[in-house]
């Protein structure tokens, strides 16, 4: 089982970000759930959401303690929030920011993390750019599918497609190829810079 924990902030999407993560593994094959950890239920409160996904029947409800990965909305949770607590090893961080892991001062933290499992993505200014308002949940989502391959960016288009309509559906899904378009560029110079 690949368990997925989202923090964010309420308004950022963080539960439709959860939702459209399990919709998209659904959609690849796999049996997946998402479901929200609330708070209180206000704009700019802390938020997680969760989502597991299995090959087989998931039975579990409880949140998730030990993610495999983790999706920070909003990177000013880190100073607030222990978002980190219970990462596996070998598990994902992705963080919408322009700036480093050094930057954020995670530096320390992530040293013994796999570097390709790293990544952070100007997601807020991607949905700016495509879909004009501050909600960084579906580039995350487009970043998630090239950063970790459990799910495809076909899946994820076709969830935006069942979440969204017209325009807001067309911009979300720009915003979500751009972030993946961005990762695998990535991807690409740090694979060129070790051969």
């Amino acid at each position: 089982m690949f368990q997925v924990r989202i923090h964010g902030r309420g308004g950022q999407g963080v539960v439709t970000g959860a939702e459209m993560l399990s919709i998209a593994a659904f959609l690849g094959g796999r049996h997946a759930q998402a479901f929200p950890s609330f708070g209180s239920e206000r704009t700019g409160a802390p938020v997680v959401a969760f989502c597991r996904m299995d090959d087989k029947e998931i039975r579990l409800r409880e949140p998730i303690m030990e993610p495999d990965a983790l999706i920070i909305q909003d990177p000013t949770l880190l100073l607030q929030v222990d978002v980190l607590s219970g990462l596996k090893k070998d598990g994902y961080i992705l963080i919408n920011t322009t700036r480093t892991f050094a930057e954020l001062g995670l530096g320390e933290f992530v040293s013994n993390f796999k570097l390709d499992h790293l990544l952070t993505v100007p997601a807020t200014e991607l949905a700016m750019k495509h879909v004009r308002r501050p909600v960084p949940n579906v580039p995350l989502l487009g970043a998630f599918a090239a950063l970790s391959g459990l799910i495809t960016l076909d899946a994820v288009q076709a969830a935006i497609r069942q979440k969204f309509r017209g325009a807001v559906a067309q911009g979300n899904s720009d915003a979500a190829r751009e972030a993946y378009d961005i990762v695998i560029e990535q991807k690409k110079q740090a694979e060129a810079s070790h051969a």
